[in-house]
């Protein structure tokens, strides 16, 4: 039976030939506490000056060179590393735990990156990924046309019912909220007008501005960033579930087509849907008004109504319906779209659908914006 090794130790003597640190013993993982605390003991007190005798050091592992390296520092650990009377081994694990404590144990200053750079550089990053989000975007409405294509002509593709359904979610359940917000819009709008008009002495032009407020942008323009931030939110969050619990791919497995079955119903659905709320928001909105020329500039409902009607024409409520199928279906194709990137976590789906409701939007008022400046060319 073999004895033990002693554990390492480390004795500091002074005398007339000067300072000597004595390093004897096993210095391994197993006597690593009584190590650290002994080299914790002699920390600050082993200088350049003092001579290191390792004469009767026994065994040696990474973690007795670790504390010798942090007692005596990267530099001498090194200069130990040298001495020819330890065996190869030996020197080479010294040298490699002392480049260790001297390259990684310290931490590594970044440079820092003058401000105008790191603004260009955050920039071009950010111009990157609306370049990519926006051709996968293309790609999306390239395979939903696609699939709208291919069940066009064949009837037993149909999803009927999941197209019944969808509009009661989208569209019916949409109008209480939807008709009490452009009510509101409406009266904040005529009251806003009338004011402002008053200095002016036309006030009665409160209603021509509430006309061509709802009718050409509030109306549309209302119910879009509802339905933005209602529906298509639901829909990323729908798929993304279903993309999270990997039911996608088994709706792949036994056939189906997951476009067909998942994103052309939900579309079509948003196709029916807003242009009916549209409707809807504009009645609403005038409503309000009205209700607001009524109680402030004491106008009759059927002088409000006779002015309505002499001055708005039928172009003006045409322009506003045909932007509602246009917002309609990039509102359904990017909550879906958004659903289909979800990873897999709960995380991705908060975060997918948090960007479907702010894509929705963007891309909505972005529409607008150029429907606006059409119409003004056109002269509608």
């Amino acid at each position: 039976m073999t004895t033990p090794s002693p554990p390492g130790s480390a004795t500091l003597t002074r005398d007339a030939g000067g300072a000597r640190l004595a390093l004897s013993g096993d210095w391994t993982l197993v006597h690593y506490m009584e190590l650290q605390a002994r080299a914790n003991a002699l920390a600050g007190t082993v200088g350049n000056d003092v001579t290191v005798d390792i004469h009767d050091l026994g065994a040696m592992d990474t973690s007795g060179a670790f504390v010798i390296a942090e007692m005596l520092g990267s530099q001498r650990t090194q200069t130990l590393a040298q001495d020819e009377s330890l065996p190869p081994a030996r020197r080479a694990l010294l040298k490699t735990v002392g480049d260790a404590i001297d390259t990684y144990c310290k931490g590594v200053k970044r440079p820092r990156d003058a401000g105008f750079v790191v603004m260009l550089e955050r920039i071009g990053t950010a111009m990157g990924s609306f370049w990519k989000q926006t051709l996968k975007l293309l790609g999306f409405i390239g395979i939903t046309l696609q699939g709208f294509a291919s069940t066009t002509f064949r009837p037993r593709h149909w999803r009927t019912t999941a197209v019944v359904a969808q509009i009661e979610q989208t569209g019916l359940d949409a109008v209480p909220i939807l008709a009490l917000l452009s009510f509101m819009v409406g009266a904040v709008v005529a009251f806003l007008g009338s004011t402002a008009l008053a200095s002016y002495g036309a006030s009665i032009f409160t209603v021509d501005l509430i006309g061509f407020a709802f009718l050409r942008e509030f109306g549309v323009l209302l119910t879009a960033i509802l339905l933005a931030g209602r529906t298509a939110s639901a829909f990323t969050a729908q798929i993304g579930s279903m993309k999270a619990r990997e039911e996608i791919d088994a709706i792949r497995t036994l056939g189906l087509d997951p476009i067909e079955l998942l994103v052309l119903p939900r579309v079509l659905a948003l196709l029916v849907s807003l242009p009916l709320l549209t409707f809807i928001a504009m009645i609403a909105g005038i409503v309000g008004g009205g209700v607001v020329c009524l109680a402030v500039l004491k106008m009759s409902p059927s002088m409000f109504l006779s002015m309505l009607q002499q001055d708005m024409s039928l172009t003006q409520f045409l322009v506003g319906m045909g932007k509602a199928p246009v917002f309609a279906f990039m509102i359904g194709v990017i909550g879906c779209m958004e659903g289909f990137k979800v990873s897999g976590s709960a995380q991705s789906v908060g975060e997918h659908t948090t960007s479907a409701v702010v894509q929705s939007i963007f891309v909505v008022i972005l529409l607008d914006a150029l429907a606006a400046l059409f119409y003004m060319e056109m002269g509608w």
